[in-house]
């Protein structure tokens, strides 16, 4: 049987990690029934899966009689020889069934938000936690959400997922079953729905940016979707403004950091999504496309190469408003935005970004952070070489000193804290705390001036 696999595929799914049933093309019996293409894995990484608690967990399930598989992108990502991150189960049993179980062997169950979508997490040995879920249908669904119904069919389950390379369940003996030909694509390295492309991404249209997600970890070439899938997207794209921003984001994160970053982009760009990520209706591709190339090789943070997409503080703000970034990824693109235009300078060329240290509000290490990323932004190693092992000098001023000599906290008091802290840096760093306290009577009475010229 082996001998009559492709070269290709045996370099994905070498022979000592595999051993195939006869089984090997989904069929269907009389009755419908679909048997699932099947094959062994043996591979040092699905051996290391089995932990003491992964033992364990198995034993519970065995001991009362229900099946339990692994589920979805842990068996995608054994078959391409890569250690899964963690581990989705599914069974035959449900939730009820899951608890009544676990209380009988002591296990402590947490997180109880899931069981309505029938996932019970369990904590074995008090030391890890496990997902497990009944298989399920979805009954209803309003393109975000599903209501679901309880099953103990595995063809079903797996036709409910969106990709033919997440529809994969794996046996504890190291059985993959495959309903729906995700062992071919996989070796195709294709990307592809599950049955209708629209049908799955009506039911969640999240579905089409995580389809772009793993194009990214697939895919060997950087824009080979099938045409079918493009116009799918394309006529669904408006189901993503249903979608809240923290997933859409979750989502977009990791397709910018991902292989193709650019090319994808670009596509989702075509298929009018920027609307419904909060860019503009033309982002500055240009840019982008400059920036993913000269700075790949600084690994730059997604937030970075979002903010080439735009070109005003306001874009900034309204793609915040859309996403929901942290509080730090917001000032990190509003940053960028800033300052990523080259700093004139007649000297060293660090000076300008070792005074934007102790100009910019904000933690220190924030604002360190921030000013690599500009660095990585403009491709420019060498200088962001230099920032880094630049040893930071501490300001000698602190709060208490101006308190001390009577001015309070408020803007004023911010005001001259940076006035001093420029005398400072102009200084290069070697002023001491008296000799910058002397000139507190100077900058207070620029401060004046400056007010009064206001009023």
């Amino acid at each position: 049987m082996l001998a009559s696999l492709t070269p290709r595929f045996l370099r994905i799914f070498p022979q000592r990690c595999i051993k195939l049933h006869s089984r090997c093309l989904a069929t269907c019996t009389p009755t419908g029934l679909k048997i699932p293409k099947t094959m062994k894995l043996d591979s040092p990484q699905f051996r290391a899966l089995f932990t003491p608690e992964v033992k364990e967990l198995v034993d519970i399930f065995r001991r009362h009689g229900h099946e339990l598989r692994i589920a979805g992108g842990a068996v995608r990502d054994l078959l391409m020889h890569k250690a899964p991150q963690d581990l989705d189960f599914a069974t035959t049993a449900t939730p009820n069934q899951m608890k009544s179980m676990f209380e009988d062997e002591g296990v402590r169950m947490i997180n109880t938000k899931g069981e309505k979508h029938g996932t019970v997490t369990a904590r074995i040995n008090d030391k890890t936690n496990f997902e497990v879920t009944t298989l399920r249908i979805d009954v209803v669904t309003d393109g975000r959400h599903a209501e679901v119904e309880f099953t103990t069919d595995w063809e079903t389950d797996a036709n409910r997922r969106d990709l033919t390379v997440n529809a994969l369940f794996l046996g504890l003996d190291g059985t993959v079953y495959d309903f729906f030909h995700g062992i071919e694509d996989l070796e195709k390295r294709r990307v592809a729905f599950v049955g209708d492309a629209a049908q799955r991404i009506r039911e969640d249209y999240l579905r089409i940016l995580r389809y772009f997600r793993f194009y990214g970890r697939i895919a060997v070439e950087p824009d080979s979707h099938e045409p079918e899938v493009l116009t799918a997207i394309r006529e669904n794209v408006g189901g993503l403004g249903g979608i809240s921003g923290e997933r859409l984001w979750v989502e977009l994160k990791k397709i910018l950091v991902g292989n193709f970053n650019r090319e994808l982009v670009c596509r989702l760009v075509d298929l009018g999504v920027s609307p419904f990520l909060g860019l503009p209706e033309s982002p500055d591709l240009v840019e982008f496309e400059k920036v993913c190339e000269r700075s790949k090789h600084l690994f730059p943070q997604p937030t970075t190469l979002l903010a080439a997409l735009l070109q005003t503080e306001a874009e900034v703000l309204n793609m915040h408003a859309r996403l929901k970034l942290s509080a730090y990824e917001r000032d990190l693109v509003l940053f960028v935005v800033k300052h990523r235009c080259d700093k004139k300078c007649l000297g060293d060329r660090l000076k300008p970004y070792q005074a934007l240290l102790f100009t910019t509000k904000g933690k220190v290490g924030d604002v360190q952070e921030w000013i690599c990323e500009v660095l990585k932004y403009r491709a420019d190693a060498e200088l962001l070489e230099r920032f880094r092992c630049w040893d930071v000098p501490r300001f000698p001023v602190n709060g208490n000193m101006l308190l001390e000599r009577g001015l309070r906290s408020g803007p004023k008091f911010a005001t001259v804290l940076g006035k001093l802290k420029e005398i400072w840096f102009e200084s290069d760093f070697a002023m001491t705390s008296d000799e910058l306290l002397q000139r507190l009577p100077e900058i207070l009475a620029q401060v004046k001036s400056a007010k009064t010229k206001k009023t």
